[in-house]
């Protein structure tokens, strides 16, 4: 799968991801500062999925409708930096073809992945 990978996210997700075969674009390394509106643009120049820890991309995809081929966001406050990589890999390998078009959220005891009505 293609993701970009929000300046939010931590290395160790972003690794583990890389390592499981995904293609992740991390904008850390790419464009360090990128604002949010252009990371959602580049997510969708690139037809990838967006990881981020940020909650205002909520406000950019549901109260300023702006289109996306996926969204997810990493709600795994207070877990260290590898039990997020495992927990977000064991979940993308579990249900990354329904990241595809939708807006997800991985939290440490739950999956919810909404679709666009």
């Amino acid at each position: 799968m293609k993701f970009v990978a929000d300046e939010s996210i931590d290395q160790p997700i972003v690794a583990g991801l890389r390592q499981d075969g995904h293609d992740v674009l991390c904008i850390a390394e790419h464009s360090p500062s990128l604002p949010d509106d252009a990371v959602l643009s580049e997510a969708n120049s690139r037809n990838a999925i967006l990881l981020t820890a940020d909650k205002d991309f909520g406000e950019l995809v549901f109260r300023q409708r702006r289109i996306h081929a996926g969204v997810v966001l990493i709600r795994l406050a207070g877990m260290d930096s590898q039990a997020k990589a495992a927990r977000v890999c064991q979940t993308t390998n579990q249900h990354g073809h329904e990241f595809i078009n939708a807006f997800s959220v991985i939290s440490p005891g739950f999956v919810r992945i909404r679709h666009s009505a």
